[in-house]
């Protein structure tokens, strides 16, 4: 994508004079309301908008409704004679610079809702810095920006149309610098600042959109992951937003993150951009590279009619994208591409689901892929697909996991995976741990395969309508194949990273609990790192950790896991081996639990209901080892 950058134009004096803003009662600015038959200073560029606001008399042959006065901006082909509008033209519609003289800026718009292509931008300092669309309507509705933090510096307003299908236009009317907008904006609180955002799981900032609705998916919104890699000291992380585009932050260290801008955004309704992978084409194999560059990052993702499978690519570490100009490069029913460089084969393998099942693709040269068969059946959208060495042997296996948390292990040859194990589930946490991705880790220095799931179906902005996101990330958990009596087993336990968090560690030594012991660990705290080992305990006793409401239940040989406002069901687990370990993390939304150093685990939403940290012994007496509990900072400080 390329965008104009308004503010590197000279500003003339000419654009000046003929853009005189009038005020239209006490204290507000009229920028501009598309009243006079041409756009007076405003620069056009394509022919979307034409050479002038669109009369009244044509409205209703274009179904407008909400607008007032005599005119407004509209890109819908409104030269097209007397009947309905024309999507197909593009263009753009640049205000003359102005000076930000009150605290919001307000406007009336309707038409296609398409971010960056299809949308009103405000630019300041050489960024888009607010940004609104239409709701796919042709009714205009009152919008406004909060702009009081740039007051006094120079600005300039974008109507942007760069998509052609099914509300491919824009609606703009009234735009006026004001005090008293008619609607205000939803979102004030500066982003990661907000009362309820989890402090160490990540959740997606809202960028430029200040519309907020329940039931929609806002710009906070987040949903599967995709293609997460680690490259020249950076691990990426994309995930899809809903079909709008892919969200994109990196992080040194798995504990801080920063979120880049979006990549590869819908052009039109049946162009989204579903979930999908993202590798590093070292060696320029599918030519995309220059010499002497930055090797291609090469992102895979499917349409959202769930046929077309196309790549988008940067040549600078994933800072800017473009399409592949001969997209689509695959057509086959479904989505959810995963991509990885199988070396024994040298070739590329793609696994996509499709009809229940994963298929698998090979290629030379990431743009060409050939059906090899051999699908697995049963199969449940967005795989992942690893190998890993089984710790203490010279074995390695291959690992299958499908979206919904269920996971097999066997042997690939490059072509046909044979499952070796029964599916088994990574986690507890049902909808809580869902279309969970690894890092594909170049890095010889750092073997680790590491994962993060979707923290799925927890619609915060319902039940919190002032938070601007929506949906959240577990915490990046380390993977390992272990032998046990039941065979092999995957094991999650968190990065070794979340100590750059901790902050007031509080170590209890060994003790012999009693039966109805209790004690208090803390008396309040949102987020919080516990850890505690358990030596020896009576087959009747549990041990049960009390966390803001939430209730971590351990006996000899199983683990149970409620809240006490049961907003959720309880779930639970037996354990062959005798529980030796508890490690919890607990964050604003939700609580990890990890039993035997993540022999099981559990990911799981939660609201708050009480304040403090507690633990108690029932049924018969136990002894513990070393309670270590660490407060967490906030990722974002």
């Amino acid at each position: 994508m390329h965008f104009m950058n308004p503010m590197t134009k000279p500003y003339q004096l000419a654009s000046l004079l003929c853009f005189l803003v009038i005020p239209s009662h006490a204290g507000d600015l009229v920028i501009s309301s598309f009243e006079a038959p041409g756009f007076g200073a405003w620069e056009t560029t394509g022919e979307a908008f034409g050479t002038g606001p669109v009369d009244a008399t044509r409205w209703s042959a274009l179904e407008i409704q909400g607008a007032s006065g005599r005119g407004l901006a509209c890109s819908e082909g409104f030269e097209a004679g007397d009947g309905p509008g024309n999507d197909a033209p593009q263009g753009h519609l640049l205000s003359p610079e102005f000076t930000v003289e009150r605290d919001f800026i307000a406007f009336r718009i309707g038409g296609g809702d398409f971010e960056r292509h299809c949308c009103l931008n405000l630019w300041i300092d050489g960024r888009i810095v607010k940004s609104a669309t239409g709701r796919n309507s042709d009714r205009l509705h009152a919008e406004s920006w909060a702009v009081s933090e740039w007051k006094g510096r120079r600005a300039r307003i974008e109507a942007v149309d760069e998509a052609s299908g099914r509300w491919g236009h824009l609606l703009v009317d009234g735009l006026v610098q004001t005090d008293s907008p008619e609607a205000l904006p939803v979102v004030s609180t500066p982003p990661y600042r907000e009362s309820l955002r989890p402090l160490f799981h990540f959740t997606a900032r809202q960028w430029t959109m200040d519309r907020l609705e329940p039931g929609m998916r806002q710009e906070g919104w987040i949903n599967d992951l995709n293609g997460m890699i680690h490259y020249r000291g950076e691990y990426h992380l994309f995930a899809q937003r809903w079909n709008k585009c892919w969200l994109h932050a990196i992080s040194t260290d798995l504990v801080h993150w920063r979120e880049l801008e979006p990549a590869f955004w819908e052009k039109t309704l049946d162009a989204g951009r579903q979930s999908g992978h993202c590798v590093v084409d070292f060696d320029n194999s599918s030519g995309l590279g220059s010499a002497g560059g930055e090797p291609p990052m090469i992102a895979f993702w499917s349409h959202a009619d769930n046929r077309r499978h196309g790549i988008s690519y940067s040549l600078d570490r994933g800072r800017t994208w473009r399409d592949y100009s001969q997209n689509p490069i695959l057509e086959f029913p479904e989505r959810d591409p995963k991509v990885f460089w199988h070396e024994p084969t040298g070739r590329w393998v793609m696994l996509l689901y499709g009809a229940g099942q994963y298929h698998f693709f090979t290629s030379s040269n990431l743009l060409d892929w050939q059906n090899e068969g051999h699908p697995i059946a049963d199969a449940f959208e967005c795989p992942d697909f690893f190998e890993l060495p089984v710790e203490d042997s010279d074995e390695r296996k291959w690992v299958l996991i499908h979206a919904d948390g269920r996971y097999s292990t066997g042997s690939f040859d490059g072509t046909r995976f044979t499952e070796e194990t029964p599916r088994r589930l990574c986690d507890l946490g049902g909808e809580a741990f869902y279309a969970t991705q690894t890092f594909e880790n170049p890095d010889p220095n750092d073997p680790r395969r590491i994962q993060l799931a979707w923290m799925r179906r927890f619609d915060g902005p319902a039940l919190f309508p002032e938070m601007p996101f929506n949906q959240q990330l577990s915490f990046p958990c380390e993977l390992s194949l272990r032998s046990t009596d039941d065979g092999l087993r995957l094991f999650r336990r968190p990065v070794a990273e979340i100590e750059k968090l901790e902050e007031d560690v509080i170590s209890l030594p060994g003790t012999r609990f009693r039966i109805h012991e209790s004690r208090t660990l803390a008396g309040d705290g949102e987020a919080y790192r516990l850890r505690a080992g358990v030596s020896s305990w009576s087959q009747e006793a549990a041990v049960v950790f009390r966390l803001r409401g939430a209730e971590v239940r351990l006996t000899p040989h199983g683990v149970k896991i409620r809240d006490v406002l049961n907003t959720q069901p309880a779930v639970s687990a037996e354990i062959s081996r005798e529980v030796k370990s508890v490690e919890i993390l607990l964050d604003r939304r939700s609580l990890e639990v990890f039993v035997n150093d993540g022999e099981v685990s559990c990911t799981r939403h939660l609201i708050p209901s009480e304040s403090g940290i507690s633990m108690k012994v029932e049924g018969g007496p136990a002894s513990l080892e070393t309670i270590r509990l660490a407060r967490l900072r906030s990722m974002w400080d």
